[in-house]
């Protein structure tokens, strides 16, 4: 499916898809879901006690999902020139499950314009974690997402809009408010 309103609408009834991302293939639902939240969890097979990470489109929506940006996130988002997913200290607004244990919450402002289009179609972030089981090889292309995955997915997106993903996860940073900051990948 390519049309951004039918995925959008999709996205609106819980549905999770197959995606491209700025990194790699993706997994993806609503974020404030519940349900597409738990569902996502069940086709990577994985333990709800570890989070997922977050697109949004902008400052804007960040704002609204963590309580404080510390100043280098900005600057962070701003200059860096390979996708980079900052965990946040305290998520706000989303789904049970996107936060970790302790109310932290990794958020990556996407730069990648179906991830945007989708993203502004919504008006909520999405989900992106790798279209994988957890454990395996996460997909760089979209032909290495294994047919399990595919099978479990409502949507399913075959282009990658504006060439291809890094096929590369993006880098982990996390922000402590004391101004801290510790790469995790």
């Amino acid at each position: 499916m390519e049309d951004i309103e039918q995925i959008v609408e999709a996205l609106r009834k819980g549905c999770i898809m197959l995606y491209p991302t700025d990194t790699l293939w993706g997994l993806g639902c609503d974020a404030t879901n519940e349900a597409a939240v738990a569902k996502i969890f069940a086709v990577k097979q994985r333990s709800d006690a570890k989070s997922l990470i977050v697109l949004v489109d902008g400052e804007e929506m960040l704002s609204r999902h963590v309580r404080e940006a510390p100043k280098p996130a900005w600057d962070i988002v701003r200059l860096s020139s390979t996708p980079q997913t900052i965990i946040y200290r305290d998520g706000v607004g989303l789904a049970n499950g996107v936060c970790a244990a302790d109310g932290s919450v990794a958020i990556r402002v996407a730069n990648h314009l179906f991830c945007k289009k989708i993203i502004r179609g919504l008006g909520r972030p999405i989900v992106s974690t790798s279209a994988n089981v957890s454990g395996a090889t996460a997909p760089r292309t979209l032909a290495e997402v294994a047919s399990a995955v595919r099978q479990s997915v409502d949507v399913q997106v075959s282009v990658a809009w504006e060439g291809q993903p890094t096929r590369k996860p993006s880098g982990i940073i996390r922000l402590d408010p004391d101004g801290r900051v510790k790469v995790i990948r």
